[in-house]
């Protein structure tokens, strides 16, 4: 797995997952992606846990704030300054959540709520520059924002990140890449009406796999819940997934003579 020192401001960075039993969903991603979990002895951190593949950090794990919380992926986005970033969201008609908050000597976290009811994180670096690898099997490869109102996110995050937005196809097939300079960064989907309306948008995580059909397979016996079968698209087959606390995510089993391993690719 190739190594990551850093990552540009507006580029998703981390992923973490806030869940209810961390002993299971420990064990779960074990099993599921042979990950290792690593948690803090120091009771100020309240016991934050680092999942590594291979000794590589790829994700972390932290207990949800109550039970009434549903288990959860969060997605975490490299900024230069969080303050800073705060006011454009504000500016720009989001709902700051959590103000900046210091983590040790690691970095600097915050998160909002977008216009369109998604809750994203940022990660402004200290020590701690987020994921050692991504785009490579048990690794993220790809975040994707789920919008109700795929309008307003158009023109909210170019002004928070700098994004810039490339359309694809229309109605249903519509899909939007996020671009920071020349490279993509994330993607965006409408939201389906076979979604429940009180189904607020969400920032989904793509982790890469070897197989698609194993893991899916994989996933039932542990207890997960399979919302879609491997699919086929342009970047190799995905699948839409939950643990068995219902926190959803995707696999993308990548095609590498057609994705340079650098961009990951829309669904």
């Amino acid at each position: 797995m190739p190594e990551r020192s850093g990552y540009a401001s507006g580029t998703p960075c981390w992923v973490e997952l806030s869940s209810t039993d961390v002993a299971l969903s420990a064990g779960f991603y074990r099993e599921l992606f042979g990950w290792e979990a690593m948690f803090d002895s120091d009771p100020d951190q309240g016991g934050y846990g680092r999942f590594t593949c291979e000794g590589r950090l790829v994700a972390g794990i932290t207990l949800a704030a109550c039970r009434t919380v549903p288990a959860m992926w969060n997605v975490y986005i490299a900024v230069d300054d969080a303050a800073a970033t705060l006011e454009e969201v504000r500016a720009a008609g989001g709902e700051v959540v959590l103000e900046p908050m210091q983590i040790m000597d690691r970095g600097v976290m915050a998160a909002f709520q977008d216009p369109t009811g998604a809750f994203l994180s940022i990660w402004q670096r200290m020590s701690d520059f987020g994921a050692e690898v991504t785009v490579e099997p048990g690794a993220f490869g790809w975040v994707e924002l789920s919008a109700r109102d795929p309008a307003v996110a158009l023109s909210f995050y170019p002004r928070v990140f700098g994004w810039e937005p490339r359309e694809h196809g229309t109605g249903r097939r519509r899909y939007v890449e996020w671009y920071l300079g020349d490279r993509r960064v994330a993607g965006m989907a409408p939201m389906g009406p076979d979604i429940p309306a009180d189904v607020p948008s969400q920032w989904r995580t793509y982790f890469v796999v070897e197989d698609a059909e194993a893991t899916v397979a994989k996933v039932r016996e542990l207890g997960g819940k399979v919302f879609t079968e491997p699919l086929s698209t342009y970047g190799g087959p995905l699948a839409v997934l939950a643990d068995p606390e219902f926190a959803v995510f995707a696999i993308l089993q990548l095609d590498p003579s057609l994705v340079p391993p650098s961009q990951p690719p829309p669904s």
